[in-house]
């Protein structure tokens, strides 16, 4: 007899097979599923992040024109109303001409001093300068992301969280819209920018990261304590300095065109007084606007905030251990950013180690 086949068995080792892959771990199973899902998510990230260059960069033209558009405005306003209140002045009496040369040069000035307020309250070149920091930001995040799809096949939930954290750090640190997000460009005290999200440890790690020894560990940590010492208060200084001078001449700015308007109404009233107030406020405040928006006062004050934010960031990388890059590429990155080759930044560090340890040598044999 010919043997019959068992098809019985095959059906077997089928649904063995079956049951073996239904019963693969579910986790395994889900990262399997989601890896796709995880790397679609982190490529509409680096969509979005495109998105904000190209916003962040037109806002920043924009409001570039408007300081320059604004400034000679109000100064070509100021000026006119300052040469119609002399001529009224000089002809007092001359009947409904003059009194028609009078209302002109109030209601100038009084334009003058509304814009001006408006200026002093916006600072366009801080404005301008704010959106030229999150250009440059933005692009930074996005060869970064960039980068790491490129050079990483999986994506975890873990990157794309940390990637939207960003962006929102971002987008918190350089607001788009001027109505109810807008930074203070007064504030009590100078305080750095922040324009990354706090950093929250997960899994704290032990070891050294890639590229990093115990030498370079020191070697940071000496460098960011005698930036901190050094450069960072310096900024920090120079940064509450302008915001007092910048304050100043907001606030000079308004008044002065705000006493010319009120002269300007009274001239003619007996008195010579008014037209010289008049003409003299209204010069002096064209000067002050000039210094302040010409200058850009705002956009000095918003490049030593920048500053200061890059070594608070700076301090923060090295104490943190968690998702460090290469050692030497960070190296290489601080030197720079410093504006020093890496053997000076190496011998900075040795030669504030030096000093240190002789002010506690010295220091022992006092006490």
């Amino acid at each position: 007899m010919v043997p019959k086949i068992p098809t019985k068995k095959q059906t077997l080792s089928v649904n063995e097979q079956s049951f073996e892959l239904e019963s693969l771990p579910l986790p395994l199973k889900q990262r399997r599923d989601s890896d796709p899902i995880q790397r679609a998510r982190l490529v509409a990230v680096l969509e979005e992040v495109m998105d904000r260059i190209e916003m962040h960069k037109n806002i920043g033209e924009q409001r570039n024109n408007w300081n320059s558009l604004l400034l000679s405005s109000v100064n070509m306003i100021t000026l006119t109303a300052a040469l119609m209140a002399g001529i009224a002045s000089v002809n007092g009496h001359g009947g409904d001409s003059i009194t028609a040369v009078k209302i002109a040069s109030t209601v100038l000035l009084t334009s003058a001093t509304s814009i001006g307020a408006l200026m002093s309250k916006i600072q366009p070149s801080q404005l301008a300068e704010e959106q030229r920091n999150a250009t440059r930001l933005f692009k930074k995040l996005r060869i970064e992301l960039e980068s790491f799809l490129r050079e990483n096949e999986e994506v975890n939930e873990e990157d794309v969280k940390e990637a939207i954290q960003r962006v929102l750090a971002l987008d918190k640190a350089y607001p788009l819209p001027l109505i109810g997000t807008m930074l203070e460009k007064f504030p009590e005290e100078f305080k750095p920018a922040t324009w990354w999200p706090e950093n929250k440890q997960r899994n704290p790690k032990t070891g050294l990261a890639k590229g990093w020894s115990q030498e370079l560990e020191m070697e940071m940590r000496e460098v960011v304590r005698v930036v901190k010492s050094r450069d960072a208060e310096e900024y920090e200084k120079l940064g509450n300095v302008m915001l007092k001078v910048n304050r100043f001449l907001a606030i000079s700015g308004p008044v002065l065109t705000g006493i010319s308007a009120v002269s300007s109404v009274v001239i003619g009233q007996d008195s010579g007084l008014a037209g010289i107030v008049a003409m003299t406020c209204a010069s002096l405040a064209a000067i002050v606007n000039t210094l302040e928006h010409g200058g850009q006062v705002g956009m000095v004050f918003e490049m030593y905030r920048n500053s200061g934010g890059f070594f608070s960031l700076l301090e923060e990388t090295v104490k943190s251990t968690e998702n460090r890059e290469n050692g030497d590429v960070f190296e290489t990155k601080v030197a720079l950013k410093l504006g020093r080759s890496l053997s000076e930044l190496r011998d900075l560090a040795k030669r504030s180690n030096l000093s240190l340890v002789k002010a506690n040598e010295f220091a022992s044999k006092l006490f």
